[in-house]
């Protein structure tokens, strides 16, 4: 089948950027994949990119900016999203003309107001995916509202937790739309894990305030105060820099907190470490989380919404801690920083249970699901309900879990296929 992917900015950086090169390039190992951007604002994208995945820009920024269509204000793009005021009658048109062309089977939406674009503007022909990367909680009342309605003419929505499904199939009566977890896959590392034997702590991501590396440092002091020949280091740059510097020095902790700046591929810094951490008030998913699992680190993390209990199981690949606990926090990390070998049989347990992140378990689950969803456009009936429910447990469940489901209900991808 052909795939097309609509976001908002594929030559930015971000996690919806990173999650969506993802998929697309694990998508392209069986079908055709294009990701079209509705901006660009530079020559190449940040990430590089499968060269069996098409790339396409709608605007250019860098010759575009001031034409006189993208300097009115955008009438379909919702006006409560986010992105709004990068939006115009010049996206307007140039969205609604992508999506009237396309040959693509289905094309996935990329953040709310790209799933109204699609919603309103895609041929009935097309199956309508609209991915959601944060929560419907997190969205403010006013565009709660235009996606209800716009919502119901999509066929599938995807969400990146279990918890944020019941949500959108509780709150915003969306009869005929199958909605549907669908996390996000981390590739495979290609470097050697993690033995547990470095005396490091490691945490990664944006430096704002909703992340709480200010709790994560004092967190650490009392590691710190315990077992001084630890470190943390922390990656990633943003607006907290300078505050979190200046609690380093106060914490009088310059010589175990380490501010390291940004760092990609991340992978060769995780596999330094021996614990992984987060610290975040809300994690709609937790993609640093299962990063750092995948190269075999233990991950001590807040109970936050949504993503962090749906990936970690504590105990056993990780510590979940009350949000806003600095002093439990502390506790956990020094848990497993004072027992070597409960240490390291966490993190062997977290590479392997990680593995439902991995491209392949997350590409059969989109793969099946897309084939549902065309197959019941095709022949004008839902979607088998008995399989949504049975998917519903994969991510929390497993392989075993996975397989069975897949057998129980039969290859409707494969007679997609064969019809094709």
């Amino acid at each position: 089948m052909k795939i097309s992917f609509l976001i908002h900015n594929a030559y930015g950086i971000g996690g919806t950027i990173t999650t969506t090169f993802n998929l697309a390039q694990a998508l392209a190992e069986r079908h055709e994949v294009e990701i079209v951007s509705v901006l660009r604002h530079r020559e190449h994208p940040n990430f590089t990119l499968d060269p069996r995945v098409s790339l396409r820009p709608l605007v250019d920024l860098r010759q575009e900016k001031e034409h006189p269509l993208h300097l009115r204000p955008a009438k379909v793009f919702p006006t409560a999203e986010y992105r709004y005021q990068q939006y115009s009658e010049l996206t307007d048109q140039r969205i609604a003309e992508s999506l009237a062309a396309t040959d693509a089977d289905v094309v996935i939406g990329t953040r709310p107001g790209l799933n109204v674009h699609l919603a309103l503007q895609a041929p009935q022909r097309v199956v309508r995916v609209g991915q959601e990367h944060l929560t419907l909680d997190n969205h403010p009342p006013r565009l709660r509202t235009t996606l209800r309605r716009a919502y119901r003419r999509l066929d599938v929505i995807t969400t990146v937790t279990e918890a944020d499904a019941v949500a959108y199939r509780r709150k915003m009566r969306l009869p005929g739309v199958r909605v549907e977890a669908l996390p996000n896959s981390v590739p495979d590392p290609v470097l050697p894990a993690a033995d547990g034997t470095a005396k490091v702590v490691i945490a990664a991501g944006r430096l704002v305030p909703v992340k709480r590396y200010d709790l994560l440092i004092e967190a650490f002091a009392l590691v710190a105060a315990e077992h001084p020949d630890w470190q943390l280091r922390i990656y990633g740059k943003g607006e907290e820099h300078a505050r979190l510097r200046q609690l380093i020095e106060s914490l009088g902790l310059y010589g175990n907190v380490f501010l390291m700046g940004a760092a990609t591929p991340m992978e060769a810094e995780w596999v330094k470490g021996s614990i992984g951490a987060a610290a975040s008030n809300f994690e709609p998913f937790g993609m640093t989380i299962v990063e750092a699992m995948r190269c075999g680190l233990p991950v001590v993390s807040t109970d936050c919404p949504y993503g962090p209990g749906e990936i970690i199981k504590d105990g056993v690949d990780g510590r979940l801690v009350p949000v806003g606990d600095h002093k439990a926090m502390g506790a956990a990390l020094l848990e497993l920083v004072r027992d070597d070998e409960r240490r390291r049989q966490m993190g062997r347990q977290a590479l392997e249970n990680a593995r439902r992140f991995a491209p392949v378990p997350v590409v059969e689950q989109a793969e099946h699901l897309f084939g549902e969803a065309i197959s019941a456009r095709e022949t004008g009936r839902p979607a088998a309900t008995e399989r949504g429910r049975m998917q519903r447990a994969l991510v929390s469940q497993g392989f075993a879990a996975r397989d069975a489901a897949y057998a129980a209900a039969g290859s409707v991808l494969h007679t997609v296929r064969r019809s094709r």
